[in-house]
């Protein structure tokens, strides 16, 4: 019998949701490794090396926020947050400490198993160093040779979408917040200032979207920021 090729860390005190994902997860050829309270899962984390963690927010002993954080200074895998917690501030302040997605409970296990696959491709395709070329939908990004095409047509981008679409494409898959695009496309000073974002998303989608009022690639997460969806 092969060996399940995914292992996930899920941090989570709620019994009936960590038997949920971990029966669904296993039916997907994905080993779950169970923590009760954050200690357990900063350690479960640290010996086992996993592929993905799963964290709730809202642990009986330490903040979920911090377990990310703590995480985040020694491990960069693909992070999901599970939580109650819903308003977009906390959502903000969860990608803000390392995140790369967040779903809200109550959830589906088809959306959870479709991030998961989403931050995979990232970290073994995007991410991997050499990489050249991101493909998705219609559109080619060559990183090398600095070109963007769409159904085989070259594309002029001016150099700040250039560089918003390579930031986006080197995180795939993962929530951006406004601040984080901000800060690495424009530099700290512009941090606050959303409507360079607004603007800028608006052209790339124009120029990349097969429709641009309903992006299927350049994806608003509402009150948070944008997502690069379906890269392959």
């Amino acid at each position: 019998m092969t060996k399940p090729s995914i292992s996930v860390v899920l941090i989570e005190d709620d019994k009936q949701i960590r038997r949920f994902v971990r029966t669904e997860l296993a039916l997907r050829d994905m080993t779950v490794t169970e923590a009760t309270t954050g200690r357990e899962g900063l350690q479960a984390a640290a010996t086992r090396k996993p592929d993905l963690l799963i964290v709730d927010l809202g642990l009986p002993d330490i903040d979920g926020l911090d377990v990310i954080r703590q995480i985040r200074t020694w491990a960069d895998m693909p992070l999901i947050v599970l939580s109650a917690r819903s308003r977009e501030a906390e959502k903000v302040a969860a990608f803000e400490a390392g995140a790369d997605d967040y779903l809200t409970k109550p959830f589906g296990v088809g959306e959870l198993t479709a991030r998961i696959h989403a931050l995979l491709r990232r970290r073994n395709r995007v991410g991997e160093a050499g990489a050249q070329q991101v493909r998705f939908g219609e559109v080619v990004l060559d990183l090398a040779a600095r070109s963007v095409t769409r159904a085989g047509r070259h594309l002029h981008l001016t150099p700040v979408e250039f560089r918003l679409l390579t930031t986006l494409v080197r995180n795939a898959g993962r929530v951006m917040t406004h601040g984080q695009l901000l800060t690495q496309v424009w530099g700290p000073a512009h941090a606050e200032d959303t409507h360079y974002l607004r603007v800028y998303m608006g052209n790339l989608r124009q120029k990349l979207e097969r429709d641009p009022a309903q992006p299927a690639h350049l994806v608003t997460e509402t009150g948070v920021g944008y997502r690069l969806a379906g890269v392959e």
